[in-house]
């Protein structure tokens, strides 16, 4: 049985470096113009090539993602895009559209090719067909039940199987939505969707003044509102499926996002492939599970099409779950100090206070517990009552009993 690769978005190089530092084989990101990401997009081509670069350095691997629907206006410069691409030396390239899957193959026919979930594969004859096309890896619709995933994988066994275990679900086919482009003209499949489907509505009746509000809470109602995939808990039931690839969903998340749920992923894989008691191992996964839950916010999880049967999950009680836990800072360096132990550089994000109750997050997820009993300001070197993650997030120094890896991330109760 061969450990899956765990699947990581960036939506910028910090995004990136954390995912890798967090246990991510593979990042996946991409240039605004040809990606389902248009906006909480920050890459340049410069950075392309840093990330890109980055990857490679670790032995990890860097997909580009090439997953809009295409229009005629975007045949000539996909051209010019993937000819630049070419010389980054990309390990893959995510695509969706069957023109562009032309063009590769006519531009830079050596490159593996990786069907986006976009182009809604659910079934073994469809998945041969791309096969026959010069796919290498199919990204499966979310739509699949795990059984009829494990027999496309038997059926074509040949072909490399993606499938998505955590993020957001769209309560469209796969994202194939028309209310952003209908309502504010942001085409969901060109990467602009606004999201409408999480917005407050009101049945107005023709002909009559005032309005009927379904409100289930005090912002309105919330019946296109999915819950968000989680499948942490079926890791186990996942890999014996023989996938090859797990994805994660985020790339417009924070790098406290990325840093619970790729290290959270992370122990949940390797430990399937540990020598852990049964017992503990469930233990461990149920610990996992419940720090995902408690301390992110999310929509609710479900287990989606996998596991349900075929029903999408909707959180009609609320808009999301905010946790009494907020993300406050990431560490970029940490060095031993003489008779006080460690002193960490941190980027404040929110807010940090003297006294604070945190958790700090490092690569393995392991969690450390503590109380911080003193804040200088990194430029300054003054002693700090607090500090604000404002105007691009203060630099300050904290001490710790340990030396903390870089791209760590910080918490505190709220």
């Amino acid at each position: 049985m061969n450990k899956p690769e765990l699947l990581a978005p960036a939506g910028d190089l910090q995004k990136l470096k954390t995912a890798l530092a967090f246990g991510a084989d593979a990042v996946y990101f991409g240039l605004p113009e040809f990606s389902l990401r248009v906006r909480i997009n920050n890459f340049t081509w410069k950075d392309l090539k840093l990330g890109i670069n980055y990857a490679h350095k670790l032995n990890k691997k860097a997909y580009i993602t090439l997953n809009i629907f295409a229009h005629n206006c975007h045949l000539e410069k996909a051209k010019v895009h993937i000819l630049k691409l070419k010389k980054l030396k990309p390990d893959a390239l995510f695509v969706s559209d069957p023109g562009f899957i032309t063009l590769i193959k006519e531009i830079w026919p050596e490159v593996s090719i990786s069907l986006s979930t976009q182009a809604n594969c659910t079934n073994w004859l469809s998945a041969q067909s791309y096969l026959k096309q010069g796919v290498k890896r199919v990204i499966l619709a979310r739509e699949l039940s795990l059984k009829e995933v494990s027999e496309i994988k038997k059926k074509v066994p040949n072909l490399e199987i993606e499938s998505f275990v955590h993020g957001a679900l769209c309560m469209a086919y796969s994202g194939r939505c028309f209310l952003s482009k209908q309502i504010m003209d942001r085409d969901a499949n060109l990467g602009d969707c606004v999201q409408p489907c999480r917005w407050e509505y009101e049945i107005k009746p023709i002909g009559h003044e005032g309005s009927f509000v379904l409100g289930e809470e005090k912002n309105g109602s919330y019946i296109l509102n999915s819950e968000d995939l989680c499948l942490l808990r079926r890791i186990p039931e996942i890999i014996k499926s023989g996938i090859d690839a797990l994805k994660i969903e985020g790339r417009a998340k924070s790098v406290y996002y990325l840093a619970n749920v790729v290290g959270a992923y992370r122990q949940a894989i390797d430990l399937h492939f540990s020598k852990t008691k049964e017992s503990d191992k469930k233990k461990q996964l149920n610990f996992l599970y419940e720090e995902l839950k408690n301390k992110l916010n999310h929509r609710g999880f479900t287990e989606g099409f996998m596991f349900e049967k075929g029903k999408g999950a909707q959180n009609l009680k609320n808009e999301n779950s905010v946790p009494k836990w907020e993300f406050c800072g990431q560490v970029i360096s940490s060095k031993k100090q003489k008779d006080i132990g460690f002193i960490s550089e941190v980027k404040v994000h929110n807010t940090l206070k003297l006294e604070d109750e945190i958790e700090i997050i490092r690569p393995g997820y392991i969690v450390e517990k503590k109380k911080l009993n003193k804040i200088i300001d990194y430029n300054t070197k003054q002693k700090l009552e607090e500090a604000h993650g404002g105007g691009g997030g203060q630099v300050v120094l904290i001490e710790t009993d340990k030396q903390l890896e870089s791209f760590s991330v910080l918490r505190r109760k709220i």
